[in-house]
């Protein structure tokens, strides 16, 4: 009988985690240079949690469960920001302003597996709590730019595509769209770019809509608005204005956005958002907390590993594994007796030492299994420990010295 990992999710052998760290190296790199402090969660939350603002239909998409003889719903964790709003809910008033917080949590989402889009994901959050003005919306775009940059990735490749809920309510209300059908249009209109032309005609329809309602986004819209002209000044004073363009198409399918909205994607549109986000002024308070003004982002290492390795921006796993400092071999009987105890010298003194596992005695294939690891050294124990001696071989420069064992630390960290 053989066993498979669960439809949507990925097994991580050494190569892939190696990958995947790199991506996480980058995140947290660029949440901590911003002065973000990490959080994290419990895995599930109650169901509620998710259900008190988007309703009962989100259920479909959760992993949910109820513990065996007990009476209480839970699910498994689609998003972070509601356990963010609770957080913060519960330290009530004594949360300080601003408070700026991120995490690297893993999510699961009950949805059909496709590209770009798995029921295991692991996300990057960061969200800046206590601000009510464009200036931390910029700072928190300004993250994600950073690691996106770190990671070899520029303005030409990726685009941050801004949007304002006021605005696009406004125009969606102006165009016919009966208010009480308004949050069924915004959805529509986030999930339009997902859709043939023609599957999102039978949708509009469907709901009695006209198409002109939502194709009036494809056209330049010149806005007056306040929050947008301030965030278009912050933008240029973050340097980060070429990466960025004002899109209403964008909305953001969540209901407890509040203003400024935005997605990041690959600018030829072949993949689905790399990262999403936006402001969410009401939603700790919802939680029972106070009146907190708060804005953030989710980046998924997902889509962005299709967008890294389709600009041959992620090399192999390999590459990032880390590599020892040293690597010692026994050639002989008496280098076995003194292997564990030299290994564990080396470790003790803060190096990363390996050792080969192999039992021939050929020094030419033990020094290739070194090689193949990218060690720095090699510490081979062999016919000099009769002069109380070690080989060791510099793999870079190819040279070989004799070293005397208590000098062998010295040499190995000069």
């Amino acid at each position: 009988m053989t066993h498979q990992a669960p439809k949507g999710t990925r097994d991580f052998f050494p190569p892939d985690l190696a990958v995947l760290r790199h991506i996480e190296t980058a995140w947290r790199d660029a949440s901590i240079d911003a002065g973000f402090d990490e959080i994290e969660g419990p895995t599930f939350e109650h169901l509620d949690l998710y259900t008190v603002k988007s309703g009962e239909g989100i259920v479909n998409d959760l992993f949910s469960f109820k513990r065996s003889g007990g009476d209480v719903d839970y699910a498994l964790r689609p998003e972070f920001t509601p356990t963010l709003a609770r957080m913060a809910a519960a330290k009530g008033r004594s949360l300080p302003l601003p408070t700026k917080w991120f995490g690297i949590p893993g999510h699961f989402r009950a949805e059909r597996p496709q590209r770009g889009r798995l029921r295991e994901f692991k996300q990057w959050n960061v969200d800046l709590l206590g601000i009510d003005n464009p200036s931390a919306d910029s700072e928190v775009i300004a993250t994600a730019i950073q690691a996106l940059a770190t990671l070899g990735l520029t303005h030409k490749d990726v685009v941050v595509r801004i949007s304002h809920r006021d605005v696009v309510t406004k125009m969606l209300l102006n165009s016919g769209i009966p208010k009480d059908k308004l949050q069924v249009a915004l959805t529509l209109l986030d999930k339009r770019e997902k859709m043939s032309a023609e599957v999102f005609e039978e949708k509009t329809k469907e709901h009695g809509f006209e198409t002109k309602s939502f194709t009036q986004f494809d056209c330049d819209v010149s806005i007056e608005h306040e929050e947008l002209t301030s965030l278009q000044e912050e933008l240029v004073a973050w340097g980060i204005q070429e990466w960025c363009t004002f899109d209403f198409n964008i909305v953001r399918g969540i209901a407890y956005y509040t203003g400024i909205v935005f997605e990041i994607h690959e600018r030829s549109g072949a993949e689905r958002a790399i990262a999403g986000g936006g402001r969410y002024d009401n939603l700790i308070e919802m939680f029972g907390g106070p009146s907190v003004p708060a804005v953030g982002f989710g980046m998924g290492d997902v889509v962005l590993s299709l967008v890294l390795k389709d600009k041959g921006l992620l090399k192999d796993g390999a590459h990032y594994m880390p590599t020892p400092d040293v690597f010692v071999v026994s050639a002989c009987d008496e280098g076995d007796e003194v292997l564990s105890s030299t290994i564990a010298m080396l470790r003790e003194n803060g190096l990363h030492a390996r050792r080969s596992y192999k039992t021939t005695r050929n020094v030419g294939k033990l020094l290739t299994e070194a090689a193949k690891t990218q060690a720095a050294f090699a510490v081979i124990l062999g016919k000099e420990l009769e002069q109380n001696m070690f080989a060791v071989k510099d793999m870079k420069s190819g040279e070989q010295v004799d070293i005397p064992i208590d000098h062998l630390l010295s040499h190995l960290t000069s």
